[in-house]
């Protein structure tokens, strides 16, 4: 082979590989190319082993222009993967790069339910007439929840298809009175205690549901009459209603209240029908240790989500818990 020969044959191996190296714009191309040039069975390890079929004096300049080829295209190689590698890298950085300025991702902002607000509002009301705010066991005693209120075994409250049973002892309280109850067991009179929580019942239409939240209010003092009681009940509908608002009081039948009465407000140009209050038995006050001679008192009850429908004109109680957005978010 010439020298002319080879030459023009490396020459035009450095082009080809120059022209496949430019255009190569990856990691995994570039090593292939590497690997088609100068791996063990590349193009220049090829050609060294065309040493061994020259004369010795062609050997030493073929070597040399080989080994110069290797180096060009060693050179190219590396220039193309720093490029390669920059490009890369840049690609990577701009997949994690965050533009600071730019508006997040809205996020859609919760509120109190409808039910939280209006208890809080109650307890506010009655917290600033000098009550305070007590609560106890969902899970309650049959003594507590009938027997110290003065309902004796026959009454309907006490059948199962009435109240949610556990045992024969146990059942799901069907009123916040047992709070009464505890707390009268607990403290000596004078006392003033509103009793918010959920109480269960065998209920479930328009208007009625088998867990709700009620609002019961005792007050325990020396003389305390008829009168007291309209007064907290005038007071809390108006702070609750608006200054409109007028209540009446019809009388009516509750085991542990004597006398007992069916409250309505008039809200709206018309009346409602909200609660049951009275005066605390006698009886009830024998099972707590007070003496009904020296104490009296007054109680009242009703449920914080009629007093929602009232307010607010909810027509079917049972969407103050199905969790519709479109309902919630009016509220």
């Amino acid at each position: 082979m010439s020298n002319v020969d080879y030459r023009e044959e490396l020459e035009n191996i450095l082009k080809e590989a120059k022209c496949e190296i430019e255009k190569t714009d990856n990691s995994k191309d570039l090593n292939d190319l590497r690997v088609k040039y100068l791996g063990k069975s590349g193009i220049v390890t090829a050609l060294m082993k065309k040493l061994k079929d020259l004369t010795p004096e062609e050997r030493p300049n073929f070597g040399k222009v080989v080994n110069e080829l290797r180096d060009s295209i060693e050179t190219l190689l590396e220039a193309q993967k720093e490029k390669i590698s920059e490009t890369e890298k840049m690609s990577a950085y701009q997949k994690l790069w965050v533009d600071p300025t730019m508006p997040g991702a809205r996020r859609s902002v919760g509120h109190a339910h409808i039910l939280t607000k209006v208890q809080k509002e109650l307890e506010d009301i009655f917290i600033s007439m000098g009550f305070s705010v007590v609560e106890g066991p969902e899970i309650e005693e049959s003594w507590f929840n009938f027997d110290a209120l003065n309902t004796p075994e026959w009454h309907p409250a006490r059948d199962s298809h009435d109240s949610f049973y556990i045992d024969d002892k146990l059942l799901l309280r069907t009123h916040t009175s047992p709070v009464q109850v505890r707390t009268m067991l607990s403290r000596k009179p004078p006392l003033a205690i509103v009793s918010p929580g959920r109480v269960y019942r065998r209920d479930y239409d328009a208007t009625h549901l088998p867990m709700f939240t009620q609002m019961e209010g005792l007050y325990v003092d020396h003389d305390v009459t008829v009168r007291h009681l309209k007064y907290f009940l005038e007071e809390f509908a108006k702070r609750t209603l608006g200054e409109s608002a007028k209540i009446r009081l019809r009388p009516s039948f509750f085991p542990f209240t004597e006398p007992s009465f069916e409250v309505d407000i008039y809200f709206n140009n018309r009346w409602f029908e909200v609660l049951g209050c009275g005066m605390v038995h006698p009886n009830v006050f024998k099972n707590v240790g007070y003496d009904p001679e020296e104490w009296r008192g007054l109680a009242f009850g009703f449920g914080v989500e009629r007093i929602t429908m009232v307010k607010y004109g909810v027509k079917d109680i049972r969407d103050l818990v199905r969790n519709d957005l479109r309902f919630l978010e009016n509220w």
